[in-house]
């Protein structure tokens, strides 16, 4: 295909000065989000938005692909859309000087109002970022459109070339000066967060009133390929809506206890958790959007504040005792808000707001300064990070996050195995060969892990050493691998009995089911 040269040179520069006046839009945006809050920026709340609006099927497909990647995968969706947006509005703006600009105020007001309805809103402030972009960018076209679109005096040696530099002067300038404008609030936004992160440092975790036990000799066993049984902080599964990590200080963070059946409502510091008795325990969670098999499970050792206690002093009771709310509803610095059942919540299993993890204060990805866990329930109804507000209701009277997207209202964790080793499409050598993974029923327990090779019988697994009912089980098989390919197929029964189905569900509305499998090769 030729390209009529005449039209690229008129086209061009245009489309360079809508892509510069979006790029000076997003920088002026950026460096007014540090003195607001950087969760008002436009790409965040916008891609915020984008995540509410999302149908649920379409979140899960995103998170099974990309997995904790998926949310940079959308910014950098967001970017690339506003990228063509801008050259389409530079070359309206060309033709159209005016209205090219004005599509600039408008994506901006697109911006503001994303900001000002998002969950975590923190009122008509959060519209600065976007309004100041907008100017800046709609300012800029105009600027640079009319540099293009001017009349010169005819005829003018060299004019069109003398034309040609100014606009690229312009260009330039624009280019380094919304540089350093988007360096700058990049500069301010990590030296705030320096100051979040001080406070963390600072904090010196005391030592347990009930401490977990020892690990069990044997509760960990030494298979290469096996997911060990504490996940390091680094390596533990992490899946939420915040497009930016709320980095919350510890010196001002406040908890709020409230709502029906609340005879004295409560407000805590940070300090009055670190002064109450805490306990630490080991606890597997799990997330509702993996899949059979998938990776979005991990156990840590957490120290934490009993939640039961903290609600009993507060004259709550469980249904089961005649209290009136039957929901916890927990919600987050970042707008998030997740429902759990009261009578689960203080059915003497240890539900905890966690200021601990593996020996460290909460990293900020896992919810520092605190979060809630609740075991044996899946995260989307129980583990609430940068928790800032408790409020007890009824499941009739408010729908929180997740169920207003069609999951379900109450989630235990289902029963499942998985196989860590050997991989899937392994190629392995005839003769011993270790099976092994995990399985989990959190406050049920594992009884028991079968194997089965092709549509052989189900033989039993060796079970590793239980630490805890509310913690995974390793488990291992020695198989003597014959020629050929083979399908491997692990299930676990727990304590109650029940062995993990075969019938495979979506991860929606409740969690995924099916039992796990991998196809091998053996030489």
């Amino acid at each position: 295909m030729r390209i009529n040269r005449s039209t690229f040179a008129r086209t061009a520069p245009a489309a360079l000065g809508g892509l510069l006046s979006g790029y000076a839009a997003l920088a002026a945006a950026e460096l007014v989000s540090v003195a607001v809050r950087p969760e008002a920026g436009p790409v965040t709340a916008v891609g915020g938005a984008a995540i509410d609006r999302t149908p649920p099927a379409v979140k899960d497909w995103a998170i099974r692909h990309f997995g904790t990647d998926d949310k940079l995968v959308l910014q950098l969706g967001i970017l690339a859309v506003l990228g063509l947006l801008a050259v389409a509005l530079g070359l309206l703006a060309r033709r159209h000087r005016r209205t090219g600009a004005a599509g600039v105020l408008l994506f901006g007001a697109v911006g503001g109002a994303a900001a000002l309805t998002r969950p975590d809103s923190t009122g008509p402030a959060d519209v600065l970022p976007s309004l100041a972009g907008a100017l800046a960018g709609a300012g800029l076209l105009y600027l640079l459109t009319g540099l293009l679109t001017a009349p010169r005096p005819e005829p003018a040696p060299g004019g069109a070339d003398r034309s040609r530099r100014v606009f690229l002067y312009a260009a330039g300038a624009t280019a380094l000066t919304a540089t350093a404008a988007g360096a700058l609030g990049r500069r301010l936004g990590a030296s705030r967060g320096r100051d979040a992160a001080a406070t963390r440092g600072a904090v010196r975790l005391p030592a347990p009133a009930s401490p977990a036990a020892a690990l069990p000799r044997g509760a960990s066993l030494r298979i290469p390929g096996i997911s060990p049984f504490t996940t390091p902080n680094a390596d533990f599964y992490r899946v939420d809506t915040a497009l930016v990590v709320p980095r919350l200080s510890a010196d001002t963070w406040r908890l709020r206890i409230h709502g029906r059946g609340v005879a004295r409502p409560r407000t805590y510091t940070y300090a009055d958790l670190l002064g109450r008795d805490l306990i630490e325990r080991d606890i597997t969670l799990t997330c509702v959007s993996n899949e059979v098999g998938g990776p979005y499970a991990g156990t840590a050792r957490w120290l934490g504040v009993p939640l039961a206690g903290l609600l009993r002093e507060a004259g709550v009771r469980p249904p089961s005792q005649g209290g009136p709310a039957d929901q916890l509803v927990a919600r987050s610095t970042d707008g998030m808000t997740l429902g759990s059942p009261v009578e689960e919540v203080m059915d003497g299993r240890d539900a905890l707001l966690a200021v601990g993890m593996n020996g460290e204060p909460l990293p900020f990805e896992h919810g520092f300064p605190v979060r809630m866990l609740v075991p044996g329930l899946y995260g989307y109804v129980s583990a609430c990070k940068w928790i800032q507000d408790i409020e007890l209701t009824t499941f009739d009277a408010y729908d929180p996050y997740w169920v207003k997207r069609k999951w379900a209202r109450r989630a235990p964790v289902k029963t499942q195995a998985r196989i860590d080793t050997p991989k899937p499409f392994a190629r392995l050598r005839t003769g011993p060969v270790a099976v092994a993974g995990v399985a989990w029923a959190q406050h049920r327990g594992i009884d028991r892990v079968e194997v089965r090779v092709d549509e052989g019988p189900w033989e039993q697994a060796d079970l590793a050493a239980e630490d805890s009912a509310d913690t995974w089980r390793q488990w291992s098989y020695p198989w003597r691998a014959a020629p050929g390919g083979h399908t491997l197929t692990v299930r676990a029964t727990d304590r109650t009995g029940t062995v993990q189905t075969e019938e495979r569900t979506r991860t929606i509305p409740d969690g995924a089911s099916g039992r796990h499998s991998v196809v091998v090769s053996v030489d």
